[in-house]
């Protein structure tokens, strides 16, 4: 059972030395907020109000806001499985690189693969077996981008990137924000040797959320809105280009959203969703799961959540209503859309509305949904309140919810 946002609130405020009249002051959020979510009261907040705290108890974010199936920032040994990923992003000193495990792994062609199905195994959220397999991944990688002539080390220095940014993207996930850093450095400088002149930008676009995870809002946005920029110049012209785009404003977005300015981020969002449109108008990609995540689904998806997080339920329905998501929006994204849609119809009243969508969750992600502590919270909140509609009991049970 995933720890209590309020336990967690409590245990760090003191590990700060601070009352709570000291974290409201330091935050700026009310002391009966703080007061009700440490007493259990309040099961969740607002993502800028979490982001407040975290500010006034100078931690990371995910140290409050936790995160899907995954290794805990706790302090405790990183298991095996972990250890291996560190070893394969930063491979010891004064030890030679590896050789793979027979040369057919060497084929290009079939790293490639390899990595796309990472990366599905990303937006699938299995993080453990990930873990598992991205070693080799790595280690293939940076083999190939050593041998053969010019143009096969630059394609293979591309392939290096992406599964770099793959590891990034997991040690975010996993709450290892510094670890991702370093992956997302090493898979940049990859891209300044390869063959894909979007490498660079789909990487910054990473870092801006790694930024973002760490409360870096400021840096985010500016390093997403620069690379964006670079984008239209050289590459706006492809669909390619276009998502790699469409990606970065996107984040620029999110982080203006949660540094307080939802204007700005509404308007970034609407000239991202217009823009969609033309990618009906251009050839896809000949490989969409290794290029940003961008369609008019996906930026629906981010504009649900930011007004869910912005306390504009009932536009946030609005906008989730009749939607049609594309076959390559990835599962992860539609987990969060069911869960954006039951925390609205929670912010409205509407117990029943909220039990269908989480329903649904429950049926296509159920590992994923056990251990994510929003859905937790919005289940206690609906337990806790008047209305207990059918199923509601069920999800209770599922999760392990007590009063």
């Amino acid at each position: 059972m995933a720890e209590h946002l309020g336990d967690k609130l409590a245990r760090l405020r003191r590990l700060a030395d601070l009352t709570q009249e000291g974290l409201a002051e330091r935050s700026d959020v009310s002391v009966d907020v703080i007061r009700k979510l440490e007493q259990r009261r309040k099961h969740s907040a607002r993502l800028p109000t979490l982001h407040a705290l975290s500010n006034g108890l100078g931690v990371e974010l995910t140290a409050l806001l936790g995160d899907p199936p995954g290794v805990p920032s706790n302090g405790e040994a990183d298991p095996p499985q972990l250890v291996a990923v560190r070893r394969a992003i930063m491979p010891p000193l004064f030890v030679p690189p590896r050789e793979p495990n027979g040369a057919e792994r060497l084929s290009l062609p079939l790293l490639r693969r390899e990595i796309a199905d990472g990366w599905t195994l990303y937006h699938g959220a299995e993080f453990g077996r990930l873990m598992v397999v991205l070693p080799e991944i790595i280690n293939d990688a940076r083999f190939a981008s050593a041998v053969g002539n010019v143009d096969d080390r630059a394609a293979g220095q591309a392939a290096l990137g992406k599964a770099l940014q793959l590891a990034g993207h997991l040690a975010i996930r996993l709450g290892k924000t510094d670890l991702a850093l370093s992956a997302l450095e090493r898979a940049m400088n990859a891209a300044a040797d390869s063959s894909d002149p979007l490498l660079a930008p789909m990487v910054s676009n990473s870092v801006a959320w790694n930024y973002q995870r760490q409360n870096r809002l400021d840096d985010a946005e500016h390093l997403a809105v620069y690379a964006a920029d670079g984008v239209e110049t050289h590459h706006g012209k492809s669909a390619e280009g276009l998502r790699v785009w469409g990606g970065l404003i996107m984040s620029a977005a999110t982080s203006a959203a949660r540094s307080g300015d939802y204007v700005t981020a509404n308007e970034m969002m609407t000239t991202a969703e217009d823009a969609t449109k033309r990618l009906a108008t251009l050839p896809p990609p000949a490989d969409s799961k290794m290029v940003s995540v961008f369609s008019r689904s996906s930026v629906r998806i981010e504009r649900v959540r930011l007004a869910v997080q912005h306390d504009r339920p009932a536009e946030a329905l609005a906008l989730a209503k009749g939607m049609r998501l594309s076959g390559d929006t990835p599962p992860s994204w539609r987990t969060w859309l069911l869960l954006d849609v039951a925390r609205a119809h929670t912010d409205l009243g509407n117990a029943e509305g909220a039990v269908k969508a989480l329903e649904r969750l429950r049926q296509i992600a159920p590992a994923w949904m056990r251990h994510h502590t929003l859905a937790v919270a919005i289940v206690s909140d609906l337990w806790a309140g008047p209305s207990h509609p059918p199923g509601l009991r069920k999800l209770v049970e599922f999760l392990g919810v007590t009063n």
